[in-house]
């Protein structure tokens, strides 16, 4: 009893005297949406542009591998599969640690990391998100509340399931399957002991560990998780020692995943749907909201670009004045069906960048208020007219 006082009586007290506090978080952990991906596509569903705050790709456990799922619990949380959301061993550590002044140290179990991801998310002030990530005592037993109470609502493997897409793995990695497409060009169904070792040990310290810039250390900490891996039953040691043997390096398939219209076949017709994004009061009432909207993600966005109009226009104004040429001139063409105002081609004899002969990041074919000019002089074109 005496033991356990300082945890229950710390629970009793932050709840007294932080009632206020815990009215402006949210009232249901499970509803918190995770940000996304945005695709953007032509008229015929073709990819024209990835967009993204968080690169992440949301998907069921079952499509993530079990060894995968091994590896996290035994180096992040032995006990995760039978306690109830805390671990007292490892909480009451944290507050021996700090009543006595030392560093809060860890104890966090799956269930609390989880419920601090989600807070850090759900936060829509830097005060909100220093506090869900803020190194006190007063964090880890607001985190042991919510982690009770998620226990009550949802069940282990939806817990893992949200855990193993809401957790960061470094290089812009956010959830376990864009974590493995950026470091082995593989979905996370695909993954083996050693790929899935070293994906477990990242979400300590990604920057840390990440195998593509240390693979040194990236090795060791590998190496630990399969030691774990191991101590818990899931391997055996013939099996950890066989796998730590193992160079980093051979595993490794690095992918670089492109994020805005930088790399899009239609980089300033893509620019030109951003700014309409936002812009348009049709996508939310405040330039916050149609930010939040883009941030936030998971959309489609089905544009009218027509594929074969587009690359026609793109090579008769290249043709015409190549991007390099010493005129410096520009050629600009925008393609509209009558009738109903749709775009179906926008292009220009320029390359998208910020430096250099014949780039250039502004849009010959819209106004200054979309990335645009003041305009050109329409000359002899007004003949026809």
């Amino acid at each position: 009893a005496l033991i356990v006082l300082p945890v229950v009586g710390g629970i009793g007290l932050l709840s007294r005297n932080s009632a206020q506090a815990f009215s402006n978080l949210p009232s249901d952990l499970t509803q918190v949406p995770l940000p996304e991906q945005n695709t953007v596509v032509d008229s015929d569903g073709n990819i024209l542009a990835v967009l993204y705050a968080q690169n992440r790709i949301e998907i069921p456990l079952e499509e993530i591998a079990p060894i995968m799922q091994q590896a996290v619990i035994a180096i992040e949380d032995q006990r995760f599969l039978s306690h109830a959301g805390i671990d007292f061993r490892g909480t009451l550590r944290a507050s021996i640690s700090t009543g006595s002044g030392g560093q809060v140290q860890g104890g966090s179990t799956i269930t609390q990391q989880y419920v601090k991801q989600i807070l850090f998310t759900a936060a829509t002030t830097k005060e909100e998100q220093e506090a869900a990530t803020a190194v006190s005592l007063n964090r880890k037993l607001r985190e042991a509340r919510y982690a009770i109470e998620l226990e009550n609502k949802l069940s282990k493997r939806e817990i893992l399931e949200g855990y193993l897409n809401i957790a960061y793995f470094g290089a812009g990695s956010y959830g376990v399957e864009i974590a493995s497409l950026r470091y082995f060009s593989k979905s996370a169904s695909e993954l083996n002991l050693t790929q899935a070792a070293t994906l477990a040990g990242l979400v300590q310290n990604p920057s840390r560990f990440d195998p593509t810039q240390y693979p040194d250390r990236a090795e060791s900490r590998r190496n630990l998780v399969l030691q774990a891996m191991a101590n818990a039953g899931y391997i055996t040691q013939e099996v950890a020692d066989k796998a730590a043997a193992v160079e980093i390096e051979s595993d490794l398939k690095p992918t670089e995943l492109p994020n805005g219209c930088t790399t899009s076949s239609a980089p300033y017709f893509c620019d030109y749907v951003l700014t309409v994004l936002k812009n348009d009061p049709v996508f939310g009432e405040t330039p916050e909201e149609r930010a939040r909207l883009l941030n936030l993600g998971g959309l489609t966005i089905t544009t009218t670009l027509d594929a074969k109009a587009q690359k026609s226009s793109q090579v008769a104004v290249d043709e015409k004045i190549p991007f390099d040429d010493p005129s410096g001139k520009a050629a600009a063409i925008t393609m509209i069906r009558p009738g109903t105002g749709e775009i179906t081609a926008m292009a220009q004899n320029r390359k998208w960048g910020r430096s250099g002969v014949g780039y250039t990041t502004v849009n010959y074919n819209t106004p200054v208020d979309s990335n645009g000019t003041v305009g050109f002089q329409a000359g002899s074109t007004f003949k026809a007219f």
